[in-house]
């Protein structure tokens, strides 16, 4: 039996969720100077290296800004602070098709240009693997393929901040496919439409590319 391990937050990362509380609730305004590392050493009972970890771990989740030379700052957190996973946990079915046709259809322009020998032999792998699965009815591997073959598009697109985006949003898409479909019937049927997708982008035709994906995700008429 796998032995399940459960990993305690360090005190870095408890110090890192209680100023983000005090953030949150205000006590620490926008634009407002934090105290020197050595009274939030005395004001927590931490170390030193705790408070600076602490403040990285900050930073880097956009609550905190250093000014060199001037101290530690709070950020402008007004944006959504809630991780994108959890965030498209509760998205509804028509808000994810509308998100995954602007991502593909951007992301296919773009693999069109971008895109390398390796990727179209990458591309064209999963393809052939859906086409497969599709054909004998294994649902699952069906969407696994379906997948991997659009984000295998979205690394061609040399974007990594779009392919990361995607990626993300696969987790979700990849469940309402599962819930959404009892057979490969809709991917049968619009196997065409990605061998297009995938000629498109070998002939590096960005045009035809979106017009493809706008036909896959329902925008255009097929």
């Amino acid at each position: 039996m796998t032995e399940l391990l459960i990993k305690r937050k360090s005190l870095a990362e408890e110090l890192a969720e209680k100023l983000q509380e005090l953030i949150s609730e205000g006590f620490y305004a926008i634009n407002q100077k934090l105290p020197i590392e050595s009274e939030l050493m005395k004001s927590f009972g931490v170390g030193r290296s705790t408070v600076r970890e602490a403040i990285k771990i900050l930073v880097n989740s956009g609550y905190l800004r250093v000014r060199q030379g001037l101290g530690t700052f709070v950020e402008d957190h007004s944006g959504i602070n809630e991780p994108l996973t959890r965030r498209l946990k509760r998205a509804t079915s028509e808000d994810m098709d509308e998100v995954r046709e602007l991502l593909e259809m951007k992301i296919a322009e773009k693999a069109a240009l971008k895109r390398t020998q390796e990727d179209i032999e990458k591309i064209s792998s999963f393809l052939e693997k859906r086409v497969k699965a599709a054909q004998y009815n294994l649902l699952e591997e069906c969407v696994e393929a379906d997948i991997q073959f659009h984000i295998s598009i979205a690394e061609a697109s040399k974007n990594d901040i779009l392919a990361d985006l995607y990626k993300t949003l696969c987790i979700r898409l990849k469940n309402i496919f599962l819930t959404q479909f009892s057979n490969t019937e809709v991917f049968i049927k619009t196997e065409s439409l990605h061998r297009d997708l995938l000629n498109s982008i070998i002939d590096q035709d960005a045009k035809s590319a979106w017009q493809t994906v706008a036909k896959i995700t329902g925008h255009l008429s097929q």
